[in-house]
């Protein structure tokens, strides 16, 4: 699988975050426009393999697919930015800065969003036939995900925030893993793998990812889901934002480059006087008429 060693492919990682920061703005969007577009896209197809098969763990298995794509055609997505460009400023890259940093995630959030409502536009059509007959029964049970996923968390107020948020914050911890674990194989085949299993993770259980809710949300008010835009941003989109802030970038970025970039001094070897009491001693070969 031409495995990448975790201090070559840290140093990478660092080496990405620098890139995103320097990179032309029609670039970033461009990138930003269609990793949001595919991952709404993988989005969409799960839904519908889930409601015709009724087996949502079908659906997870096949969502991958969308995000490995976006990753091998070199395009961004705001939970990726999260954890590798805030790595260029704690290694203090030249040029690298605050506002840099707040730039890329801005453009990346705007990109992202864009795309992800393009084709949620989109697919309301196609479920609706141009909006001329009700939603079909996927375009239903999107409406439906809208729906508990908002409300759902008002209605336990304070504790339906904080699991939000937690959910947010796993959901990154895992999408990281996976645009990290890419980095790690040199071939196409060994970064799929990589990616594969933590994506996969996130989508079965639940967790709460920002782009991807920028597809379902906006789907589910445009197919007739009883939830406001109020709804979709207090009660999911803003604590997921900052759920996956805090999730890619402690779990994953900030660990890796801790550890692996900034590896923390060795211990010396024990003292003699840190040996076992039992510990043999050498004899002593000097002659007995020296001593």
């Amino acid at each position: 699988m031409s495995y990448v060693s975790p201090k070559d492919f840290t140093t990478k990682m660092i080496d990405a975050g620098e890139a995103k920061v320097f990179m032309a703005t029609r670039d970033t969007l461009i990138r930003a426009f269609m990793a949001g577009a595919i991952l709404a896209l993988a989005a969409a197809f799960a839904v519908t393999v889930t409601v015709q098969t009724g087996q949502p763990i079908v659906g997870a298995l096949l969502f991958p697919v969308g995000f490995c794509l976006l990753y091998l055609l070199g395009f961004d997505l705001l939970t990726g930015v999260f954890t590798l460009v805030p790595l260029a400023l704690f290694d203090k890259r030249p040029g690298v800065t605050v506002r840099g940093m707040l730039r890329n995630w801005g453009l990346v959030f705007t990109g992202n969003f864009l795309g992800a409502f393009t084709v949620a536009v989109m697919m309301a059509v196609i479920f609706t036939y141009g909006f001329a007959m009700p939603p079909n029964e996927v375009g239903q049970a999107i409406g439906t995900i809208g729906e508990g996923r908002t409300v759902g968390y008002a209605e336990y107020g304070a504790a339906g925030m904080l699991t939000l948020f937690l959910r947010g914050v796993l959901c990154n911890w895992m999408v990281s893993t996976g645009v990290v674990a890419a980095m790690m194989s040199t071939s196409v085949s060994g970064k799929v793998i990589a990616m594969w299993m933590p994506i996969l993770l996130f989508f079965y259980m639940g967790f709460e990812h920002s782009i991807v809710n920028m597809f379902l949300f906006p789907s589910g008010l445009l197919l007739g889901g009883n939830f406001s835009v109020g709804d979709y941003l207090i009660w999911n989109e803003i604590p997921t934002v900052v759920g996956n802030l805090v999730g890619g970038l402690a779990f994953v970025g900030l660990t890796l480059y801790a550890t692996h970039a900034k590896t923390g001094a060795s211990r010396k070897p024990a003292l003699s006087a840190d040996l076992p009491r039992d510990a043999a001693v050498p004899a002593d070969t000097t002659p007995v008429g020296a001593r």
